[in-house]
């Protein structure tokens, strides 16, 4: 199914169901959001790679304008809906200061293995843990799946478009799977290194050396 929808190009990654919190401040996107929040209509949001618009985004629709400025400003509550594909950009609309995009929704396969997950889940919270920081899932462990938790893995913004372009849960969960396999061994050398330079200064309690 091909589709138009007014497009909102950000250099992030939104995800299916992740939610995400906007301010509103540009012109072309103050018309776009006070017509899609009067029509009840989505908006896309393709990501911005290197200064280059990259050809998959999510469709997100806007869950509520939370507050309104004198000058037309907004800060708004949005969820992502489903991912979809640029098939030929709109730049220029009439009477409209933003753009479009003509887009198709693939088929997106989100049937996952509970064990592949349950290990992605330990590694990110492992990561958390050498980091000393504390995240907090949207769901409970059981009902996670990758677009959950991709965000909390530590990928970078090339990493995370990455992941979006995986259409079935199984390639995305492989994907996140590899990426903890590389970086939590360098989180244990880190965790090594921090305890040794917390003992420089301090008395070692070391046992010579024997010779035989």
């Amino acid at each position: 199914m091909t589709n138009f929808i007014p497009i909102f190009p950000l250099s992030i990654v939104v995800y299916p169901g992740e939610k995400l919190n906007l301010h509103i401040f540009e012109p072309r996107y103050k018309q776009l959001i006070q017509e899609c929040a009067a029509s009840k209509k989505p908006f896309g949001i393709p990501a911005v790679l290197n200064n280059h618009l990259a050809e998959m985004g999510t469709l997100v629709e806007i869950s509520e304008i939370s507050k309104q400025y004198e000058d037309g400003q907004m800060d708004i509550r949005t969820e992502g809906i489903q991912v979809f594909k640029i098939l030929e950009v709109i730049k220029e609309l009439p009477d409209k200061l933003y753009s479009g995009a003509i887009v198709t929704y693939p088929e997106n396969n989100t049937r996952g293995s509970s064990a592949k997950m349950k290990t992605i889940i330990e590694g990110i919270r492992k990561i958390h843990q050498s980091l000393g920081v504390t995240k907090e899932f949207p769901r409970p462990d059981e009902l996670l799946n990758s677009y959950d938790v991709a965000h909390h893995a530590g990928l970078s913004l090339e990493e995370e478009y990455r992941l979006l372009e995986y259409l079935t849960e199984i390639h995305r969960q492989e994907f996140l799977k590899r990426h903890l396999a590389k970086v939590l061994p360098v989180m244990e050398k880190m965790d090594s290194l921090k305890g040794k330079i917390k003992l420089n200064g301090h008395f070692k309690n070391l046992e010579g050396f024997n010779f035989s």
